[in-house]
């Protein structure tokens, strides 16, 4: 398992999962991701600034995709809740999908791991990892709060459609170049 930094010849693979991760929320019934985001212009927008990665398996097929995004966050600007620390040194994890092919193999668990653990070592100036997530969708909840031992620390309205509800999660990195 391993995950690539996306290129422009990377967008119809990283459209087709999102639009996939599209389908099997409103497949469960989650309102997630049901109107324009993501959208064509915001995956442009992450393959440019260098912010979009692309995993995949041990057979080099890509299986999943996942955003870093660094701070300033503009989406939080109206969260209600305290983060954990109050720092610039941050990068939001975003739009994270696994094909549908690839479900029930545990790539979701595998990508957070590994994505954090690439922050860790390629950024030893980050503080905090920061996620949200739609308030229906309990299993990226859980893999939040469970598996990647985040602490909720408040809620987002909104922000990526007029009804949704998200919420919002921080992961404070401890690491020898932090203290």
């Amino acid at each position: 398992m391993y995950f690539k930094q996306a290129t422009q010849n990377d967008f119809d693979t990283l459209l087709t999962i999102l639009q996939d991760g599209r389908a099997q929320l409103a497949e469960a019934g989650i309102n997630q991701w049901q109107g324009d985001y993501p959208n064509v212009e915001q995956v442009k927008a992450d393959i440019a600034a260098g912010n979009a990665y692309l995993f995949n398996d041990d057979t080099h097929e890509t299986v999943g995709t996942v955003t870093a995004q660094p701070a300033p966050d503009h989406v939080y600007d109206s969260m209600d809740g305290t983060w954990l620390i109050d720092t610039d040194a941050y990068l939001t994890i975003h739009r994270l999908a696994i094909h549908s092919d690839h479900a029930g193999n545990g790539y979701a668990t595998k990508l957070f791991t590994q994505a954090i653990d690439h922050i860790i070592s390629d950024h030893p100036e980050v503080k905090s990892l920061r996620v949200d997530t739609h308030v229906d969708n309990l299993a990226m909840q859980r893999i939040i709060t469970s598996k990647m031992v985040f602490e909720k620390v408040g809620t987002l309205t909104g922000i990526y459609h007029p009804d949704d509800k998200c919420f919002v999660y921080e992961k404070v990195i401890e690491c020898e170049n932090n203290r």
